[in-house]
Order: C-alpha cells, then structure tokens, then sequence
C-alpha cells in the first residue's frame, strides 16, 4: 500500500498520472473530502463548510484525484494546528482581474476552492519550497514530504493553479483555480456502493510479468471466471481466434514484443467487434493516455490493484456499452 501511494504522488508531481475528468459539481467533491476528514482529524480540529454565492461551480476533473488532494491538504492543515483550531472550505465562482493577475495565475473566470486553516503559518523560506518533492517540515516518519507536491502536479496536470497564501501565526490558505466547466450540465456525481461480485464470463488475460499473471489468474478464477493466459500480444491474438468464447480482454499496456495493450486491443476488436477490454497499468506511457488523459472510450485499472478494485472494474466493463 505504502508502495503504491508513493508511485501515485510521484506520478501526480510528474503530472503523469492517467486522469479521467468529468463535469463535477464541486461542492460535492468538498463534501465528501470533508466527511472522511471529520473521521479522521483529531476532535480539536473543527471543519466548516462556507456556503457563500457562487457555490454551484462545476469544472472538468477527476473527481477521485481531486478528492485525494483536497485529503491532503486538510491532514496537513491540521498538522500545523497540534493545539487544535479551524479548518474551512470553500466553494465558488472567482474571477481574476487584470490587476490581481500573476505569472502563474492568468486574468480569467474560475471554478475555486478555497482550504484555509488557523494554524502556524509558514515562513517565506519555507513557502518557497512548499511544493517541492520531498520537502517537510514534519518530524521523522510523520511524511513522505509527497502531499503538497502531488496536489501541485494534479492542479497544474488538470490545466489548473494554485496559491498558498500564509503568515507565520496568522494560519494559511490554499486556493485551488480551475477552469470553468463550458457546459451549464453537470454529471451525477453520486456515489452508490457498488456490490461485490464475480461473474462466469471466459476473460483473456495478458500480462508479461509472470508473477503479476499468476497473480491476477488466481484472482479472476477465485471471482468464477474462466480464464485464459497469454503473455504477450501475438500470444493472444492466437488463442482469440480459437476462442470464440472469449467476452473480455484483460490486458497490460506496456509489454515487449512490438506490441502493446493498445495494438492489442485495437486488433482484437477487429476480429472480435463484440469484444470487451480492461487495461491495467503502472505506466501508460502514451498508450492510452494523450495530454495527461485517458482517451475516450477507455477503462483503466491502475497498479497495483486490491480485489475489489478488480472485481469493480470488471463488472463496469461488461455491463457497459464500452467495448
């Protein structure tokens, strides 16, 4: 677990992250973060939700990363308040004038959340390396010195800016800017409690690490389904064609051989237009990912990956119209 969180921030810093953005009404993204945060936080750290005009703003975001970097800057909010204090988000419309402009912030309409904390503050030393990997200010084994940095590479990676605003004994405020969404519609952005289960589908499964296939094999077996192996493109393409059963390609993006998932998928689909698939990747290269986006049409099961995670995707494939 540990291994993959570091993976993730340094992937969110390098703005290489597989983003799947989508039209959110933030004010439930903020809801939701703060919700977890009032279970986790020390009971001396009160969290309020301002409800100012403007709320209603919508923007184009992965809600989930999002989610995580509003995570972030909460717990390391309530780090610089250990005597307790107040920590505030807010949600709204903000527009930047000519003359409140900067080099990092364009003049412009936003969608902006706003975190603000009672807390130390920062020095102008320390500001200056705020979003720098690796860099705390935390005790020895309290941070990895990744939280700041990853919400930098996220906003920056979703066309976004951010701004720490702070004075030492005076508390900090972390303003995120992102662009307005274009369209007045937003998506559903409720989330129902998917149900953990199987299925008795035959999935063909592509994976050159041979450790990470016998893993996954086991694992889909354990779910009820039958499973095919295959450790390369070619591999594959073989046993489709003397598998007229086959409903699901289960498939790695980067592999050797000349071909990878993508390739794969694309001439499976050709011989199979019904065909079905599920990338899984640590590293998508420029695969399935253009401009720090999944292409469209595309599911994606990051790795390292948990049970549920693979019995949730699974199941979103195959009741999906996405082939």
């Amino acid at each position: 677990d540990r291994g993959a969180a570091l993976t993730e921030h340094l992937l969110a810093f390098g703005r290489k992250q597989a983003l799947s953005p989508k039209r959110l009404e933030l004010r439930e993204a903020v809801t939701r973060a703060t919700q977890l945060l009032a279970r986790t936080l020390p009971g001396n750290v009160a969290i309020e939700v301002m409800s100012t005009a403007g709320m209603a703003a919508t923007a184009d975001i992965d809600e989930a990363q999002l989610e995580n970097a509003l995570l972030n800057l909460g717990i390391n909010a309530s780090d610089a308040m250990p005597g307790g204090g107040t920590l505030s988000f807010a949600v709204g419309e903000r527009r930047v004038t000519e003359r409140e402009a900067t080099a990092d912030i364009p003049p412009g309409a936003y969608a902006a959340i706003t975190v603000k904390d009672t807390g130390q503050g920062m020095s102008a030393e320390v500001i200056a390396k705020a979003f720098d990997p690796f860099f705390t200010t935390k005790p020895v084994g309290r941070g990895t010195g990744l939280g700041l940095s990853m919400v930098y590479g996220f906003v920056k990676q979703s066309k976004g800016h951010i701004k720490i605003y702070t004075e030492q004994g005076h508390g900090t405020t972390v303003r995120i800017y992102l662009p307005k969404a274009s369209e007045s519609k937003v998506q559903d952005t409720s989330r129902a409690t998917p149900q953990l289960r199987g299925g008795n589908e035959v999935v063909l499964l592509v994976e050159d690490d041979e450790m990470v296939r016998m893993y996954a094999h086991h694992l889909l077996q354990d779910l009820g389904y039958q499973v095919l192996s295959a450790s390369n493109g070619p591999e594959a393409l073989e046993m489709l064609n003397q598998n007229p059963t086959v409903r699901l390609l289960f498939t790695d993006v980067i592999m050797p051989g000349g071909m990878n998932g993508r390739q794969l998928a694309d001439a499976a689909c050709k011989l199979r237009p019904d065909l079905k698939v599920l990338y899984t990747s640590g590293y998508t290269e420029n695969a399935i990912v253009h401009h720090g986006r999944l292409d469209p049409g595309v599911i994606l099961l990051s790795k390292p990956y948990q049970r549920k995670d693979l019995v949730n995707k699974l199941r979103q494939v195959l009741g999906s119209d996405v082939k």
